[in-house]
């Protein structure tokens, strides 16, 4: 089967997909019991989800994404011997990351500085390789194009969105001066933190 979608009548618009894998109903109602549970110790209700399974070789590799809030994505990923165990790590992987911004997340949650946000564009570049010895002159191939937003943020509510995230990195407006910022994640797996002067706001 090549790919398998059932979208899920719960708190939140949940949906759960298979990818060469046939998701039955059991496994669609775990998931669907197991992420309101674990959403609602921390806010009233997800605004959407998504749930994905995917074979790896002889194992199976669930992809949680939680849209919680505005600008609030949570993300987690496992692989497991079985759907139900891929998930369950996964699951709590989550768990772990929410019970540790449980206050903060609250917080954020009601104050968040929605009108700040600046409009930007966000770019899907084609990942073609090119010859070390040949200067690259072409202009990259853009393969997506898509609407996003800048969410003005401190520092430690952008590493919060980070870790939440599980992304690489994350640009931000320092809502403590008005410039944009990066936090990026080091190989060692540390925090990196971009603060160029130039383009602070003048006061």
């Amino acid at each position: 089967m090549g790919r398998s979608g059932h979208p899920i009548s719960s708190d939140m618009q949940l949906s759960v997909t298979g990818k060469q894998i046939d998701i039955g109903q059991a496994l669609q109602e775990h998931v669907t019991d197991t992420l309101n549970d674990a959403v609602e110790k921390y806010f009233g209700n997800a605004m959407d989800g998504a749930v994905v399974f995917s074979r790896e070789a002889h194992e199976i590799h669930a992809e949680i994404s939680v849209h919680v809030g505005k600008g609030i994505q949570i993300q987690a990923h496992a692989t497991a011997g079985d759907a139900y165990g891929a998930f369950d790590s996964a699951a709590e992987h989550m768990s772990k990351r929410l019970r540790r911004y449980k206050r903060r997340l609250r917080d954020h949650h009601r104050s968040a500085r929605l009108d700040d946000a600046i409009p930007a564009q966000t770019f899907v570049l084609a990942g073609e390789g090119q010859d070390d010895t040949e200067p690259a002159t072409d202009e990259p191939v853009v393969v997506a194009e898509m609407e996003a937003e800048i969410p003005s943020l401190t520092v430690g509510e952008a590493v919060m969105r980070l870790d939440l995230a599980n992304t690489p990195a994350i640009m931000f407006r320092n809502s403590a001066h008005g410039g944009l910022n990066m936090l990026y994640r080091r190989p060692d797996g540390s925090i990196g933190w971009v603060d160029p002067r130039g383009n602070r706001e003048q006061t």
